[in-house]
């Protein structure tokens, strides 16, 4: 007797899982998933970006032209916009003010003399709707780090280093631009 209803508990627990299946796929057929670095939270009417070369407080020549050509670029790579440097007759606007680069110790030889590096650099920036003349997006403090490790011997100031390490630059802007891109265009 316990093995026949064994036998015929199995078909109706067969059931239920494959109930159980059919709802978890319907629930998830409509969620909206998408490929990262894709999706778009912005308005449908926004279609031409306006973004001005950004401001540059540091003493590092030509660091303002450089992220916003990386900048410019990464949204031109996304193929939805039109990006112009201007701020008047435009969507929406991004303005940017790279607010410091420094370089800090993070290792020490035996000698307590620095070989490795971290590089910082902050960037202050704001996205805003022209139409509505509402800030959809604005970050005061956005960090980018990148650690290098360097001879102990030479002496080391920021503008020096980024001036005879245009990679480091090149690298720092192009990471800062897809950071910046992404956390507007994915509302993160």
């Amino acid at each position: 007797m316990a093995t026949e209803s064994c036998e015929h508990a199995r078909p109706q627990g067969r059931a239920y899982r494959w109930i159980a299946i059919v709802l978890v796929l319907l629930i998830h057929s409509g969620c909206g998933y998408s490929l990262a670095g894709r999706g778009s939270f912005l308005p449908a009417y926004i279609r031409t970006i306006g973004i001005p070369t950004f401001s540059n407080a540091t003493p590092v020549f030509d660091l303002d032209r450089q992220i916003t050509d990386r900048v410019r670029s990464e949204f031109i790579g996304r193929g939805k916009y039109a990006i112009v440097p201007s701020s008047t007759g435009v969507d929406a606007l991004l303005t940017g003010v790279i607010g410091s680069v420094t370089l800090t110790p993070t290792a020490l030889n035996q000698n307590q003399q620095a070989t490795r590096y971290a590089l910082i650099l902050t960037v202050s920036a704001e996205f805003k709707d022209m139409h509505t003349n509402k800030v959809l997006w604005a970050n005061p403090v956005m960090q980018y780090r990148e650690e290098f490790t360097l001879d102990p011997t030479s002496a080391v100031d920021t503008t020096t280093f980024l001036a005879q390490n245009v990679n480091a630059q090149e690298r720092m802007a192009s990471e800062l631009a897809r950071a910046l891109v992404s956390a507007i265009l994915e509302a993160f």
